[in-house]
């Protein structure tokens, strides 16, 4: 099957985010002028740069409460700040709690009982159960095509580790098995993970 996405695919779903999975979930938190808390995930997620460390999420739907975007985009441009929040598979009924397109006056740490802590680098609260959290500074909000397509690029300013994730100096993902978007209504968790050594590393 081919099909030109201008000119439409005639399956009963879209098939483009179940082409290019499994996605990492960025639950991003931030919080409004006003000092509201929001935390909402994002499967358009994902580090970009090592140094300084970076990070992108991009945000593809509107709210009528919120003009041109949602509440995340909405609260990063009045503080240029947020927190990336990273999900494991035990928090998944959490993290879906947070999906829903709730009024920007709700507070989904309250409405899902996730407990928060806050931040140490910037003014915002965390997940304060995740298993890693990742403050970041924002450095440019970058218009995409199409209606209410936003990438938002941030600087990591401080990282959170919970204990039981370090393991011999690392950072072990299968302590917690990281939760990943696939298609339509679906995820996966990592439940394995093997090594490769690159060409001439020995």
């Amino acid at each position: 099957m081919f099909y030109r996405p201008d000119q439409g695919h005639g399956l009963p779903h879209n098939p483009f985010n179940a082409i290019v999975t499994p996605r990492p979930i960025g639950w991003i938190s931030t919080r409004g002028s006003n000092g509201q808390d929001n935390l909402a995930p994002y499967s358009f997620f994902n580090a970009v740069a090592y140094v300084p460390p970076q990070v992108m999420f991009a945000s593809t739907a509107v709210k009528p409460d919120r003009g041109d975007t949602k509440d995340s985009v909405a609260n990063i441009r009045d503080t240029g700040v947020f927190c990336v929040n990273i999900v494991e598979y035990a928090m998944r009924d959490a993290m879906n709690q947070t999906s829903g397109a709730w009024d920007k006056d709700v507070d989904e740490f309250t409405q899902a009982d996730i407990a928060r802590a806050e931040c140490d680098t910037i003014a915002c609260s965390r997940v304060a159960d995740a298993p890693a959290n990742l403050e970041c500074r924002l450095t440019q909000i970058v218009p995409l095509e199409g209606a209410a397509n936003f990438a938002v690029f941030g600087e990591v300013t401080g990282v959170h580790m919970r204990d039981d994730c370090l393991r011999d100096g690392l950072f072990d993902v299968t302590a917690f098995e990281p939760l990943a978007r696939l298609g339509y209504r679906d995820y996966t968790r990592v439940g394995e993970v093997f090594s490769l050594t690159r060409p001439g590393e020995g």
